[in-house]
């Protein structure tokens, strides 16, 4: 059968859509269902997010390599690169992938109104594949709202927007494919736990957003599988803004001493995202510990910034020099109330027994008070909490993780990171093999043993 696309003519015809006016125009009821049909979600999203994505364009150096040692040296060539990016922040605070910006020599950050900007590396985060990048706008930029990947559904509507192939701001629509993908794409470079999608995703989508039909964040995008048809990956929101938050905290010069942990609730799934931090523990000394701030209080605002995400709770304390005393806005069992926190600079760790752990174990650890550990056992008086963890290092073998609290080795507490040392130094240290550890993750002490050689 032949089906003929479009209108129809002749004697005896009919509108397939609706009667037609004398003038060839739709009657109103049939214009304002055809209006509503195409003003569909995918549409409402783009217009709502756009301005808070930036198309990237960069500039690298590469020397071709020499197959004839007998002709004259190549000469280097300018290469040149795109990505995509969205804003963390009104400053210009942009957050992208590493690949993106890896190696490069000059960055070009283009917003949606077609004003440009030359762009600099802020921090980065090579395990993660993340960057943060910096412009100066000329006006606050637009901020998107961060939702979370743990709700997404395997066949939900997703859209991606990003600089594929240098077509700025392009969009593509498709579905969750899978999720926690593991995806090897060289002998250097891996990915676990990627949210797979059918929305086209080129080059230039990298960094770009991955959004649900409510406009929220779900997923960086990051790879695609060479070849294939609609297979692309991204890296799930809530594992981009622990690590995104870690970069920040990384530069701050200021330190506040909360331990926090992201907290997601939504009432349905057609209902938006509610974000918020919570105060998991406090650091020995800090003066967060010092002021009004108790394990469990929600922090709701710094400054003139609203927390929703750890990633507000860190640029909220950016450009700061580490002495400011900032109002702070905290809810504790329903009750808000006001106070204030000042920031210390940042606390000096004896090198000594900082890079002796990390050598032996593989860890860089904050130590936190007995309220951060108390649940698991009231006779603990604290612990030092896992802030990084080591590829392939003794503690990940061991199944550590960011987060846990450790407050034992072999038969000592772990207060501070000279206990650790007097433990890893002991003269009987061999004696101690497998080193039996003691560790507190989501309020339960766990133990078990680390695999070191004398």
């Amino acid at each position: 059968m032949l089906l003929v696309l479009g209108g129809m003519t002749g004697w005896g015809t009919s509108s397939l859509i609706g009667e037609e006016e004398p003038n060839g125009a739709l009657n109103h009821r049939d214009s304002t269902l055809l209006r509503s049909q195409r003003r569909d979600p995918v549409v409402a999203v783009y217009e709502k997010v756009k301005g808070a994505v930036v198309n990237i364009h960069s500039e690298r150096t590469v020397v071709p390599a020499a197959d004839d040692p007998f002709r004259l040296p190549v000469q280097p060539q300018r290469v040149n690169g795109m990505g995509s990016g969205i804003v963390l922040d009104p400053r210009g605070y942009i957050l992208t992938n590493f690949h993106v910006v890896d190696d490069v020599q000059t960055l070009r950050v283009r917003l949606h109104d077609g004003s440009g900007y030359s762009a600099r590396i802020y921090a980065v985060d090579k395990e993660a594949d993340l960057a943060i990048i910096k412009i100066d706008p000329h006006k606050p930029l637009p901020l998107p709202v961060w939702g979370t990947a743990s709700d997404l559904m395997v066949g939900e509507a997703v859209i991606a927007i990003g600089n594929a192939y240098g077509y700025e701001h392009s969009i593509t629509d498709g579905r969750v494919s899978y999720k926690g993908r593991d995806v090897t794409l060289n002998k250097d470079l891996g990915y676990r736990g990627l949210i797979q999608t059918s929305a086209p995703i080129n080059p230039g989508n990298s960094g770009g957003p991955l959004l649900n039909l409510l406009g929220e964040v779900v997923g960086v995008n990051v790879a695609i599988r060479a070849g294939a048809q609609n297979i692309g990956f991204a890296l799930p929101v809530d594992q981009v803004i622990s690590r995104t938050a870690e970069m920040l905290a990384r530069r701050r010069q200021g330190r506040h001493g909360w331990i926090v942990r992201d907290v997601v609730q939504r009432d349905n799934l057609d209902c938006p995202v509610r974000r918020h931090v919570v105060v998991e523990a406090l650091e020995v000394g800090s003066p967060a510990a010092q002021g009004d701030t108790k394990v469990g209080d929600i922090i709701e605002k710094i400054g003139d910034v609203t927390v929703f995400t750890s990633v507000d709770l860190e640029r909220a304390l950016l450009d700061l020099h580490g002495k400011e005393t900032l109002p702070l806005r905290l809810r504790r069992e329903n009750q808000v109330f006001q106070s204030t926190l000042q920031l210390a600079p940042p606390r000096v760790v004896p090198t000594g027994s900082a890079e002796l752990v990390w050598r032996k174990l593989g860890v860089r650890l904050v130590a936190v008070g007995a309220e951060a550990v108390q649940r698991a056992n009231p006779q603990l008086r604290g612990g030092m909490l896992v802030s990084e963890v080591a590829p392939q290092s003794a503690s990940a073998i061991a199944g550590w993780q960011r987060g846990d609290i450790l407050v034992g080795l072999h038969t000592w507490e772990t207060l501070n990171y000279d206990n650790i040392a007097f433990v890893l130094l002991h003269k009987d240290f061999a004696k101690f093999l497998p080193l039996k550890y003691y560790l507190v993750r989501e309020g339960r002490l766990r133990e078990g043993w680390l695999p070191l050689n004398p």
